[in-house]
């Protein structure tokens, strides 16, 4: 019998000629276009998700499945930064493709990742296999790190900042050159929309929900208990990384990390100054 998917992608542009791609290498394809569909639907031989979903973020979808199946997941998102993808794979996803890509490069690792399936349901591998495919996860992870850092940078040279931070010895870690110009940071919740100043800053759902907790309260500390409760779930269970995963993406995003403060042992706050020309924080 052929290779099951179920694809999990909301844009038809994408899909359909990706549905019919995979036909060609004798894929049976289901193809759903919310989160919620695909948590609900078989997921056959392998799942393909796709991260920008209409009604919640690619990961949760991840977790979720992760919770009641062991079915190979690989992420196709036109998220490339380090963050989304070793979240993802720390998640349980098997592997994780940045758009585009080419429908043989698909095929081939939709291939490799029944093959290794096949082969963890055999009696005699039964063992040794969950050890071996961690390890196979750890080294994918380690080398995306591996990439990132090799990257060449691409902020802008640092510019000066009407900030006054506290000391770095607050902090876990300490602030990067920023690579935005000075400004106020706005969040909107109405329209769910961020700036810097003048330049608008695109999140992620969860991004933006935790920006949008932080500053019902400037200056007030979060538990990390407090956070999860509310951006994530009560009852979340999964890696307690995923906020710190999350955090620096906003760090980076927002373009001066001293944006978020950590308070070891503690939790994490949104600093902001109210002194003449400091900068400060507007929630209309």
């Amino acid at each position: 019998m052929g290779i099951r998917v179920l694809l999990i992608e909301d844009d038809e542009t994408i899909a359909e000629p990706l549905t019919e791609g995979l036909g060609h290498f004798g894929l049976t394809v289901d193809h759903v276009t919310t989160g919620a569909e695909g948590l609900r639907s078989e997921y056959g031989d392998v799942v393909l998700l796709d991260l920008g979903l209409p009604d919640m973020d690619g990961i949760d979808v991840c977790r979720g499945i992760r919770r009641v199946s062991d079915v190979p997941v690989i992420i196709l998102s036109a998220r490339g930064e380090e963050a989304d993808r070793v979240l993802g794979l720390e998640l349980g996803a098997d592997d994780y493709l940045a758009k585009p890509f080419s429908i043989r490069e698909l095929v081939a690792r939709v291939r490799a990742v029944t093959r290794r399936t096949q082969r963890a349901e055999t009696p005699a591998e039964a063992g040794p296999e969950p050890a071996l495919e961690r390890g196979r996860t750890e080294a994918l992870v380690e080398r995306l790190r591996a990439e990132a850092a090799a990257a060449p940078a691409l902020t802008a040279p640092p510019a000066p900042l009407s900030y006054e931070a506290a000391p770095a010895s607050s902090y876990e870690e300490p602030p990067p050159p920023p690579s935005y110009p000075p400004g106020p940071l706005v969040v909107d919740r109405r329209t769910r929309q961020v700036w810097v100043g003048e330049i608008p800053v695109t999140l992620t759902p969860k991004e933006f929900e935790l920006l949008a907790l932080l500053t019902e309260d400037p200056g007030a500390v979060y538990s990390r208990q407090q956070i999860l409760d509310r951006v994530w779930d009560p009852h979340y269970e999964g890696p307690t990384k995923t906020l710190d995963v999350h955090v620096a993406a906003l760090r980076r995003k927002l373009g001066d990390s001293a944006w978020i403060q950590t308070l070891r042992g503690v939790g994490f706050r949104l600093a902001v100054q109210t002194d003449p020309g400091g900068q400060r924080v507007s929630s209309p």
